[in-house]
């Protein structure tokens, strides 16, 4: 007897597959021991250098701004947009080596810090804060992050794509970060500078396979600190650190070496070269948990409106239809607002603006996650998914003018100009507003995250020569449809609404409407956040793609519970309260956003929480419109069915 596979597991091994596939754009790259008359296959290995971040600050930096050894023919590859708007800032290296033999303790460059020099004073103040605040180094070779895996806990071991520039031993001899992983790092007061990198480069031969050359398929390194005390004679063997005291007292040199090896490895190839860094982040197990945690809402919140549709209402429905219409005056429940449910909210103006963008996102959001499942925008391919959602959101102007000319037309707006101009300026005004405070403060702290002029002009061009007039383009296509017909007539008189228990109240009714749908989401979320502020890989995109289903469910099923409830209260105020009880969920991603500030994360310094915060805000923004237009039409197609199969005299 075979065994029935559930029809989730299959869908999530499906997008987890996708996840996975050969990235199309990105060929692999040949090396050669000797110069060949194959232009494909090269002898010199290129390392990039990639801008310097820390878990500690939220403030990144370019490679240059560190008084590190530099690349006299420094050359800049070009930059996409989502690598700009993220802070990356790759440019080449001074390490040079070729594609075989071994390297065995080369020089790099002699640093040397005068003590009467107030420059040099500073260029090792903020080298001592690099150590301090834990930044890393994030080196690139062959499209791939040089990694530097240690062993935790359980015997696992973790592959860093980054590691640090030292460490501190505090005046109490603490050692803080790196400085745990060598017993010689014993000094009080005293920063260990790793100034030596040990490169080990893993490489798949062709030869059996038939192509010539082969290609990298792993770079890991190991740091370390030593001190040189001649440059013409250098030992990397001498197990003695490099020490900084904190107090500047004496000159300090600091000689920067490496050392590089090769080793042939044909079991491991080309097109799963990334797997050794992913395999060892832990999150399977908790993301299959999440998952289950999900569906388990999902059928709970399904049986729930099942029995509503199938039993409830149908009892409802066929009741109201038998009976004649004095015994429906004394009746109670939801038909008796038949003549209300469809009266015009209050500032529909804005409830159409917030519907518009909210659409904008919610096609902008899915397209990204299908192409990020089919693997198109992959770690591999850098800033791919910050460009692709940003020119998705340009070109979806004309869906965003259109839903929100159609349902300001619905509710008998005549302002039409003043609504045109509301969906296109209003949300992307304040999302921009905040970018730019932020981005001020970037600039005053030199961060290689701060947006060059150029590019925010760029997105000001985008936003007001695309993105406007596809908005007005919707939107005079929806200005010329017919206002959405209602199944029932609206009555002149309003009709008195009853006392409310507490339950069916606004406001206890939004907080509750946004409980479950942020219990489907709060371990992705979790692994998200990690992504964007302690600089982890995310690269689970199948997963994430399922919660993004599981959420439209868990919003559209949530909101038509609370407002079948509500109108059976006599309750006919449901077109704002649909939208806040599905995007309330935003208010919970807040709280959790500073939960996981305050216990997650080891941010200090005021710069970097209010960046921490002022993003936090974008991000609430987004998610507040996004759940909201969900559980706004989902509870507006309810209405409209239920009332077109009622008779109503």
């Amino acid at each position: 007897m075979k065994r029935r596979i559930p029809l989730g597991f299959v869908l999530v091994a499906y997008f987890c597959s996708c996840s996975a596939f050969y990235l199309p754009g990105l060929a692999p790259v040949s090396f050669c021991k000797e110069v060949t008359d194959n232009e494909e296959c090269q002898t010199d290995i290129q390392l990039f250098v990639n801008r310097l971040d820390s878990v500690e600050s939220v403030l990144p930096y370019e490679y240059d701004v560190f008084d590190f050894c530099k690349d006299i023919k420094e050359k800049r590859p070009s930059e996409n947009l989502g690598q700009v708007l993220f802070g990356e800032r790759i440019e080449s290296s001074p390490y040079k080596f070729k594609f075989t033999p071994d390297v065995k303790c080369a020089k790099v460059c002699l640093k040397t810090y005068k003590k009467d020099s107030k420059l040099d004073a500073a260029k090792l103040d903020f080298l001592k804060m690099g150590m301090q605040l834990n930044y890393q180094h994030h080196w690139i070779i062959d499209n791939m992050p040089v990694t530097w895996c240690y062993d935790v806990e359980d015997n696992q071991k973790y592959c860093n794509p980054g590691f640090p520039i030292g460490c501190l031993v505090t005046a109490d001899g603490r050692a803080k970060d790196a400085c745990v992983i060598n017993s010689e790092f014993n000094k009080k007061s005293t920063f260990y500078v790793f100034n030596h990198v040990d490169i080990k480069i893993t490489y798949h031969s062709g030869k059996s396979e038939g192509w010539s050359g082969s290609r990298l398929v792993a770079a890991t390194l190991e740091p370390k600190s030593i001190k040189h005390t001649d440059e013409n004679k250098l030992n990397c063997d001498n197990s003695s650190p490099m020490e900084v005291p904190v107090d500047f007292k004496d000159d300090v040199s600091i000689i920067y070496t490496y050392s590089v090896t090769f080793e042939e490895n044909n079991t491991i190839k080309w097109a799963s070269r990334w797997d050794y860094i992913l395999v060892s982040m832990p999150h399977t197990n908790i993301q299959w948990f999440s998952i289950m945690n999900s569906l388990v809402i999902v059928l709970f919140l399904s049986g729930m409106v099942a029995m509503i549709m199938l039993r409830t209402l149908h009892k409802d429905i066929a009741r109201y239809n038998q009976v004649d219409q004095e015994d429906a005056q004394e009746e109670s429940g939801w038909k008796q607002v038949h003549g209300d449910v469809f009266r015009p909210p209050r500032k529909g103006m804005l409830l159409s603006v917030f519907l518009g963008q909210g659409t904008q996102i919610f096609i902008m959001t899915f397209i990204t996650l299908f192409l990020a499942c089919l693997g198109f925008l992959s770690p591999a391919n850098r800033g791919a998914l910050m460009t692709c959602a940003v020119v998705l959101w340009v070109l979806l102007g004309t869906p965003a003018g259109y839903v929100s000319a159609r349902l300001y037309k619905t509710f008998g707006g005549e302002k039409w100009k003043t609504n045109v101009l509301l969906t296109a300026l209003l949300c992307p005004g304040i999302v921009f507003a905040d970018f730019f405070l932020m981005n001020l403060i970037l600039w005053v702290e030199r961060s290689s995250a701060a947006i060059p002029f150029g590019t925010l002009v760029a997105i000001l061009a985008m936003w007001f020569g695309i993105s406007v007039p596809l908005t007005f383009i919707g939107a005079y296509f929806g200005f010329k449809k017919a206002a959405i017909e209602q199944p029932v007539r609206t009555n002149q008189i309003p009709r008195q609404i009853p006392e409310q228990s507490f339950f069916t109240k606004p406001i206890p009714g939004i907080i509750m409407g946004g409980i479950l749908p942020f219990g489907c989401i709060f371990i992705q979320l979790f692994f998200i956040l990690n992504s964007i502020w302690s600089h982890q890989m995310y690269y689970m995109f199948g997963f994430l793609f399922l919660v993004f289903i599981i959420l439209l469910i868990t919003c559209s099923e949530a909101t038509i519970l609370l407002c079948y409830f509500h109108l059976c209260a006599e309750d006919y105020h449901w077109w704002w309260r649909s939208f806040l009880t599905s995007g309330f969920t935003a208010v919970y991603l807040f709280v959790y956003s500073v939960h996981y500030f305050f216990s997650k994360l080891q941010i200090i310094g005021a710069a970097s929480t209010i960046l921490y915060f002022g993003y936090t805000m974008i991000m609430v923004l987004i998610f507040f419109l996004f759940t909201g237009t969900i559980g706004f039409f989902a509870c507006f197609w309810f209405v409209n069915k239920i009332y077109s199969v009622v008779k109503v005299d």
